[in-house]
């Protein structure tokens, strides 16, 4: 439902994960294999030697640095910058407010407008939510869905809880919440499962 651009992380952490496991598997087979060893310091030793006399060949006019450095310097400058977008751009598409009406004009001939907080609907199924001890967590987000507001409840049932019955459960909630505010919100019912779930046992009162 929100702006993330799954796709393109899904790339980045491909590319990512077969470039380590490239260098983990490198790093295993000199560390394990002398025919491995061999190979690297028969490649690392040229390598360095073309990589000094790269520097040496593009050293500044009166100076001993290289400009290299400083290609290299404003390529890292670059990547931070796009890390930092890249960062920006996960989860967009968070909605502030759920719904927002224009009123008639009252009699001193000024228009009214009538706005609810996505906070609104937000903590009243949150507090809804955690008083239901077959629930191990709950988390209520509002984002903007095609252009309207939308609410996402996301819950993670206990193990052995039946799902159907806790998006009943949800459904009626959102009903309510709907019949409360007068106006009829799209919601979509998130039910998961994980560890904390299989491991986290229900707390008992006695």
């Amino acid at each position: 439902m929100n702006g993330t651009p799954r796709g393109a992380n899904r790339i980045l952490l491909a590319l990512f994960g077969l470039v380590f496991l490239a260098v983990g598997a490198l790093l295993i087979a000199v560390a394990a294999f002398p025919a491995a060893a061999r190979w690297w310091q028969g490649w690392a030793k040229p390598a360095a030697e073309s990589l000094a006399d790269l520097a040496h060949s593009t050293a500044l006019p009166g100076q001993g640095g290289s400009w290299l450095w400083i290609a290299v310097a404003v390529a890292m400058v670059l990547l931070v910058i796009a890390m930092i977008t890249w960062v920006a751009n996960q989860g967009k598409g968070r909605a502030s407010t759920l719904v927002s009406t224009a009123g008639d004009a009252q009699d001193d001939g000024a228009a009214g407008r009538v706005a609810i907080g996505a906070a609104v609907a937000e903590q009243a199924l949150k507090t809804a939510l955690a008083e239901r001890s077959d629930l191990v967590g709950s988390w209520v987000t509002t984002y903007e869905l095609r252009g309207q507001p939308a609410v996402k409840v996301r819950v993670l049932p206990r193990q052995g809880v039946a799902p159907h019955t806790v998006a009943a459960d949800v459904a009626a909630l959102v009903q309510a919440l709907d019949e409360v505010l007068g106006f009829q919100t799209p919601v979509l019912i998130s039910i998961g499962a994980g560890a904390r779930s299989r491991f986290t046992k229900a707390e008992r009162v006695r």
